[in-house]
């Protein structure tokens, strides 16, 4: 569990909140299941923040616009850079005063992405990709991390069926493949982190085994129907 304050610690006596991700190829179902995940504690009682990366405040919107949608060739630099500046003010306007509040915070991607769609997609190097992240967010980490694992296979067909698809959505082929490569990575490099489940399972069964995990690692939560 991460400790910060203004600058980016917060005493060690002092509880603060749960930070929980969601990561995942595109069309993994991590939409789904963050706002399942968000519902039952809600119904506990327990206060929520629901975050996206890029995305969650004003700048960042505006930024996730540039990102997703716009049609202009954006270099791999300026890309990550950009996620990293729209993660900056998302930590700093919204994630560290939600978790000192002692909110569950959950987040629709966050710095593990980058390590996967800059760095091993886009090649990048980890240790720069790394280290920015590491000064936009503060080195602040979650405290577990949803990974929903999916070929690119079933990823294309999921995709294939929306009426609308993003720019990182459209990459070819073999940049999909990196990023499904780029996860199971990840998965191995902190593998007391990341949980990883199978997305082509049934969404009621991912729920139960996302609640079942939650249950064990953080006993104070009631998430049990």
């Amino acid at each position: 569990m991460t400790a910060f304050t203004d600058t980016g610690m917060l005493p060690g006596h002092m509880e603060r909140g749960i930070f929980v991700t969601f990561e995942g190829p595109e069309a993994a179902g991590k939409t789904t299941q963050i706002r399942r995940l968000a519902a039952r504690l809600e119904a506990r009682g327990q206060p929520v923040l629901l975050v996206r990366e890029p995305g969650g405040t004003a700048l960042g919107e505006s930024i996730r616009r540039l990102l997703k949608q716009d049609s202009e060739e954006v270099s791999a630099r300026a890309e990550f850079l950009l996620f990293a500046a729209s993660r900056a003010q998302l930590i700093q306007e919204k994630i560290m005063p939600a978790l000192k509040a002692g909110t569950w915070v959950l987040c629709d991607r966050f710095v593990d992405s980058s390590w996967v769609y800059q760095g091993i997609a886009r090649g990048l190097p980890l240790e720069l990709i790394e280290a920015v992240n590491g000064f936009a967010t503060f080195g602040i980490m979650p405290d577990i991390t949803f990974l929903m694992e999916l070929s690119w296979e079933v990823s294309s067909q999921r995709l294939a069926n929306r009426r609308y698809t993003d720019r990182l959505e459209q990459e070819p082929e073999g940049f999909h493949q990196a990023v499904v490569s780029g996860y199971k990575q990840l998965a191995k490099k902190y593998p007391e982190r990341v949980v990883v489940l199978d997305a082509q399972e049934h969404p009621e069964y991912i729920e139960e085994a996302i609640t079942h995990v939650i249950e064990k690692r953080f006993p104070k939560a009631c998430l049990a129907k």
